[in-house]
């Protein structure tokens, strides 16, 4: 462990930020650091536990060895700290930024207290180590001769990619983009995740060996029996993308625009590149309206007010979460209470259970929305609790631009998934078991699926932690066995 009584003599401090006015001014990262005397006195707070919850499932899907490196940042051996982190996870960097930091909240101090500042101290760890050189290519000593190829490039694609290509196999990474990420890319704005953080992995993946193919659609580019054809093995990792919908009368009015048709332009603009002006969502000057609360709506609050907006709403169908944990959301579990994002900080209001009932305007432009209040009742025959409208609660709010932020139903299915003859579950997802011998592994042979696209829209931890077990499975089909290092709970060494 770190220091013995570090958790009783030193308060947690959280990952600071750079002032609300200079970062709404810029698409730079809003978070800031904190100095090595602070990031140190923070380690020490990581305690003699026990059993670190930290490291499970709950606490982190890729099992960061948390007091570990806790224990030698607060030792000032941060290469060491670095070796560590590397171990479990690919891209820290990512996770140190974007991931809501689960681990924090299954920190055994978390018990009655605040959890120790894992996320930050963990993007520290890398910065550092980026910063002084210790980032280096790793290149298997020989090549198998097999041969890999990993559609879609987001976080589960790229740690899969990395960890086939260290194993041994020649991988090609096919992206449908213009760029490599995914999601990183284009999902997420520059200031939670500058796009130089990606492009440095990908030069380092380069170098070890991974091929990069931008701009191909697999599945209209490149077909199925291509696929089949000319690799041994595939890995799909394209991610959750159909997004849900909403379906009440004006959805069709000019000015309703998913999320995701809305954060790529920025970061295109962003990354120096030109949006057509036919088709160009800006929220300048706009009463804006983004319904769904979570981490993507909370990007387009974020952009909106960079873009000068004229206001900002962000519409919750839930009620706003407790302050602290119910009897019925128990440590270590994830806490499902009432958290502000630094977008939210920035400005704007955020509206609690609302229902959207219209939206109206004229010459086919969107003016206002019509909502109401709801309230939720007991549960009913499936266990979900009911909803119904309050009595004489309705509003109504002007809307020029409404961004629908309500989360993502499944993988596109259309082209390359129902090419390949997938089964799905049950929710849309590709039907791929999580353990035993066939983990991974699809209704096709040879062909694997990882990350959202199976799992369904998820955390990046997550994302992570299913391209590197993924790769395990492929791995163990080509040859038999694997080497690649598990996290020790999806995927026996021996296939």
């Amino acid at each position: 462990m770190a220091k013995p009584t570090g958790f009783m003599e030193v308060d947690r401090k959280g990952a600071p930020y750079r002032d609300r006015d200079e970062r709404v001014g810029d698409w730079k990262l809003a978070q800031s650091s904190l100095s090595v005397g602070e990031l140190k006195e923070q380690a020490s707070r990581c305690m003699d536990c026990g059993i670190p919850f930290c490291t499970s499932d709950a606490g982190c899907p890729v099992g960061n060895i948390c007091p570990d490196w806790n224990d030698l940042v607060y030792r000032d051996k941060w290469e060491e700290a670095l070796h560590s982190l590397h171990s479990t996870n690919n891209f820290p960097e990512f996770t140190g930024l974007i991931c809501p930091a689960p681990c924090e909240s299954a920190c055994v101090l978390g018990m009655n207290g605040q959890g120790v500042t894992n996320k930050q101290i963990e993007y520290e760890i890398i910065r550092k180590g980026f910063d002084e050189g210790w980032v280096h290519p790793i290149k298997p000593e020989v090549r198998s001769g097999r041969s890999v190829a990993v559609i879609g490039s987001g976080p589960a694609g790229l740690a899969a990619a990395q960890q086939l290509s260290r194993a041994g196999h020649t991988v090609t990474v096919f992206e449908k983009a213009d760029r490599i990420g995914g999601l990183l890319r284009y999902g997420i704005p520059d200031f939670k995740l500058e796009k130089d953080l990606i492009d440095r992995r990908v030069d380092q993946m380069r170098e070890e060996g991974v091929a990069f193919q931008t701009g191909v659609h697999v599945g209209k580019d490149l077909t199925a029996a291509d696929l089949r054809k000319n690799f041994d093995a595939v890995l799909i990792t394209t991610g959750s993308e159909h997004p849900r919908d909403l379906t009440v009368p004006g959805r069709e009015l000019e000015g309703v625009h998913f999320a995701m048709d809305f954060l790529p332009q920025q970061n295109k603009r962003v990354a120096g590149d030109t949006v057509p002006a036919e088709g160009e969502i800006m929220a300048t000057g706009k009463h804006v309206i983004v319904l769904g609360g979570g981490d993507t709506g909370s990007d387009c609050v974020g952009t909106s007010l960079r873009h000068g907006a004229k206001s900002v709403t962000s519409i919750e169908l839930l009620d706003r979460p407790p302050d602290e944990r119910i009897a019925a959301n128990p440590w270590p579990d994830w806490p499902r209470t009432f958290r502000s994002s630094s977008s939210h900080d920035e400005g704007g209001n955020t509206e609690y259970a609302e229902m959207t009932k219209a939206l109206v305007g004229s010459n086919g432009k969107v003016e206002k929305l019509l909502g109401v209040k709801v309230r939720f009742g007991a549960p009913d025959a499936s266990g979900r609790p009911t909803m119904q409208e309050v009595p004489g609660s309705e509003f109504e709010k002007p809307a020029d631009l409404v961004l629908l932020a309500m989360g993502f139903v499944h993988p596109v299915q259309e082209g390359l998934l129902n090419d390949l003859g997938f089964n799905y579950d049950g929710r849309g997802n590709i039907a791929a078991p999580l353990q035993g011998p066939n983990a991974y592994a699809t209704s096709e042979p040879g062909i694997f699926a990882a990350g959202d696209c199976r799992r369904g829209q998820s955390l990046v931890v997550w994302a992570i932690s299913e391209g590197r077990e993924a790769a395990r499975a492929v791995d163990a089909y080509l040859v038999g066995q694997t080497r690649l290092q598990s996290k020790g709970s999806t995927f026996d060494v021996a296939s």
